[in-house]
């Protein structure tokens, strides 16, 4: 049988609302509306099938004032984490919406209707006490507290909701499934103790034993739960992960494990979140919870030191188990024994006993220079699956961004980089030229700052998109303001290599190339707001590689670019 949910009853608002569906997806349509985050996205979908018991709502002031300052909501029931609904106090003005407004809710993925709020609260958060109360800290390495300052509106809105549609999925459809399909599984299986286990990560043969462990020591079924909603920035997408997880089920006895995605944004909340999870797991049925070592923890804070002890969160919510009505199976790390092949928690390895392991740091690096990876750490099925979604340098992507004044030699640089790149071979090779953007892509904008700053953001979304392809992309633009050289490079980091090469040309040497006479024309008044002429051109302090075509020759120029794409590995047969 499985566990009750939290609070004694599974707030499905979907079966509830069933019966008055057509009469509410009708209301919805005349309703003033507003589309939703990601985030919040994701927080409507577990209220709304239940996985958020005993919440059938987002939070009102009394609500979230409770669960911030006592982990509790107001009628005593343990909650750890404020579920809210953000909102710009501008755009609920000009939607005019108050107390005893009816809201709705849209997907922002197809505009779809999904609920209906009646608003009882709209209230004003102190966001330092949240993130200080919630979190631990009041700092923005923590990923939810930046998000608390940076992205969550003004205005948080209070109130019941009514479920109209629920949020349509295309991604493997036949795993999704909600509290009340998890339930009906274990019905249908026959299973009265199941222990949930949750991860952001993909799994290897340390998680697929440690979830053995705990089954075997209480007597229970596995059920494999991984978030993919939001988790920590920089994780891996949750495309990969699940191909991992479908590959790793196998390596379960038959009937002892099933998987179950769930689509949590996580805020990366350590001890508090590990409450949060075990409540969640108790919505799905589940009897036991794996709690192991930093459970949700975001890393290290802007001191460089762990937010959170590695097992705080096992111990909070030891703190809660008798009222938590869920059996916590807490873990220490598990280590590798290669004299025995096998692993055991550190904390029973015998003194002076030989242990392998493989931090998540490692692992990345061995993924991107193609480095082994031992089959005692992980399976050959996850290997290859991780191997495809993170290749070797050189079968990743790269972007060389040439900066410079006009008439500074950074086309030539780039023509010739071209050459040399298809020469090469490996992989296709673009050209961006700041003329050819701006012919293409920018021909509505000017020269004001801004519309420069559109312009070097265009040309960082098409080189981060063929970057994430992986071709080689040479850009050649003035780029003149280092903002927005540094958020192109953000964009790039994400998907493969970066460079950075300020073509450092003299202005008195970009006049005399200039046989246009472009620059003359500037310095006579004719045309305004040139570049190096009467507006600035910030040069980079930190470039990958300085140039200067009138001290070095392009053919030198391309080859020291050549030798850096060599050294990290992005071309070359090392």
């Amino acid at each position: 049988m499985a566990n009750s949910p939290h609070g004694g009853i599974l707030k499905d608002l979907y079966v509830r609302d069933e019966p008055i569906q057509a009469s509410l997806q009708a209301e919805a349509e005349t309703l003033p509306y507003v589309t939703l985050t990601e985030r919040q996205l994701c927080d409507l979908e577990l209220i709304l099938n239940g996985g958020f018991s005993p919440l059938d709502g987002f939070l009102t002031q009394a609500e979230y004032t409770s669960v911030v300052e006592t982990l509790r909501l107001p009628d005593g029931t343990l909650w750890a984490i404020p579920i809210y609904l953000d909102i710009a106090r501008s755009e609920l003005d000009k939607l005019g919406v108050s107390t005893g407004s009816r809201l709705t809710l849209r997907d922002p993925r197809d505009d779809q209707p999904l609920a209906i709020i009646t608003v009882s609260d709209l209230y004003t958060p102190d966001f330092a006490n949240e993130a200080e109360k919630v979190y631990g800290a009041n700092d923005q390495a923590h990923p939810a507290v930046h998000y608390l300052f940076n992205n969550t509106r003004d205005t948080f809105v209070g109130g019941k909701l009514q479920a109209v549609n629920a949020p349509q999925h295309y991604d493997y459809v036949a795993i999704r499934r909600n509290p009340t399909e998890v339930r009906a599984l274990f019905k249908k299986l026959n299973w009265t103790r199941v222990v949930a286990f949750q991860t952001r990560n993909p799994m290897h043969r340390a998680h697929r034993e440690l979830t053995v462990r705990a089954a075997r020591m209480r007597h229970a079924n596995v059920l494999i739960q991984p978030v993919v909603g939001l988790t920590k920035p920089g994780d891996i997408d949750h495309f990969t992960r699940v191909r991992v997880y479908q590959a790793i089920m196998p390596k379960y006895p038959n009937g002892m494990a099933q998987l179950s995605l769930l689509p949590l944004a996580m805020r990366m909340g350590g001890p508090r979140e590990a409450l949060w999870h075990a409540i969640i797991r108790k919505n799905f049925g589940a009897t036991h919870f794996i709690i192991g070592r930093d459970h949700a923890g975001p890393g290290t804070n802007s001191q460089g030191q762990d937010f959170y002890g590695p097992y705080e969160a096992q111990d909070l919510v030891l703190k809660y188990k008798d009222e938590l009505d869920i059996e916590v199976v807490p873990f220490q790390m598990l280590t590798y024994l290669p004299d025995t092949d096998e692993y055991m928690p550190i904390n029973e390895v015998p003194n002076e006993t030989k242990t392998l392991n493989i931090s998540g740091t490692e692992l990345r690096r061995r993924l991107k220079t193609g480095a082994p990876i031992p089959e005692w750490f992980s399976y050959p099925e996850v290997v290859r699956i991780l191997r495809e979604a993170n290749p070797p340098r050189d079968k990743q992507g790269f972007t060389v961004f040439l900066t410079g004044l006009h008439a500074s030699g950074k086309e030539a640089i780039a023509r010739a980089l071209q050459v040399a790149l298809n020469q090469e071979g490996g992989r296709s090779v673009s050209l961006l030229l700041g003329e050819t953007i701006r012919h293409e892509l920018s021909s509505e904008l000017g020269y004001t700052k801004r519309e420069r700053n559109i312009n070097v953001a265009r040309i960082g979304f098409v080189a981060a998109e063929l970057t994430r392809a992986g071709a080689a992309c040479i850009a050649a633009p003035i780029a003149p303001y280092d903002e927005a050289r540094q958020l192109v490079r953000q964009q790039v980091d994400k998907t493969g290599g970066f460079y950075l090469v300020h073509v450092a040309t003299p202005l008195e040497a970009c006049i005399k190339n200039d046989r246009a006479g472009v620059y003359q024309r500037a310095i006579n008044g004719e045309i305004k707001g040139f570049t190096g002429i009467d507006d600035v051109y910030e040069a980079p302090e930190n470039p990958d590689l300085s140039a200067d075509i009138t001290k070095t020759s392009i053919s030198q120029i391309v080859h020291e670019i050549i030798l850096l794409l060599e050294r990290d590995g992005y071309i070359g047969d090392r």
